[in-house]
């Protein structure tokens, strides 16, 4: 089964950043997952506009881009700037007045469009928007911080955005505490791919590319 796997660059040993990045793409990482954080709509602060850029020009493998700010659109230029055509920009439909404008504004400038959808997010106050976006990242636990435990009412949320997937054409892709059990549940269900945090890559004794390897050998 064809899954895709995407590094969570906030765990990521900024004291080696450059050899991070090589280790992963070399390793055969599919994507990198950029969270900004503004420390507004979440109460934390992690990735920046400079190490998004910076990762940018490091890899040419596609950036999964974050934003976990409040009214995105008001900065989006900025972000799409420093982004190629390809990459994906989520946004969270509820920082926003007037999200389908900042999807929009994605769209034209090439990019991938996704949601974040909140462990507190219903499937219902998003459904206009499933029929604009390309991918829906599920978050199985609340936005802000590296390690948290996984909320277990987030599979029903997946179940129905399965149901609706086909119909809306979109993916859906997992974001949290994502360990192997979650993998091997969810990606035979159609779930199609994955961000990897302090869970299963990093702050492990394997080279990334021999835990990635382990991971795309997991019986669904």
């Amino acid at each position: 089964m064809d899954i895709e796997l995407t590094a969570s660059m906030m765990c990521a040993d900024y004291g080696h950043l450059e050899q991070e990045v090589k280790e992963l793409d070399e390793g055969g990482i599919d994507s990198f997952h950029i969270d900004i954080m503004d420390g507004r709509y979440v109460p934390n602060y992690a990735m920046s506009l400079n190490d998004m850029r910076y990762i940018a020009t490091a890899t040419s493998r596609p950036l999964d881009v974050h934003l976990m700010i409040e009214h995105p659109n008001n900065r989006i230029g900025l972000f799409l700037s420093n982004l190629r055509q390809g990459d994906t920009v989520y946004i969270h439909p509820e920082a926003e007045y007037h999200p389908s404008t900042t999807l929009q504004s994605i769209i034209n400038a090439g990019m991938i469009p996704g949601i974040a959808v909140n462990p507190g997010t219903s499937v219902e106050t998003v459904m206009e928007m499933l029929r604009i976006v390309k991918k829906v990242l599920v978050m199985s636990v609340n936005p802000g911080n590296a390690g948290q435990m996984f909320l277990p009412y987030v599979g029903k949320k997946i179940t129905k955005l399965l149901a609706l997937k086909e119909d809306m054409d979109f993916e859906i892709y997992w974001d949290g505490a994502c360990g192997a059990d979650k993998i091997m549940e969810f990606a035979p269900k159609g779930v199609k791919g994955f961000v990897l945090g302090t869970t299963l890559l990093f702050g492990k004794d394997l080279p990334y590319g021999e835990t990635l390897d382990n991971i795309r050998k997991l019986k669904f």
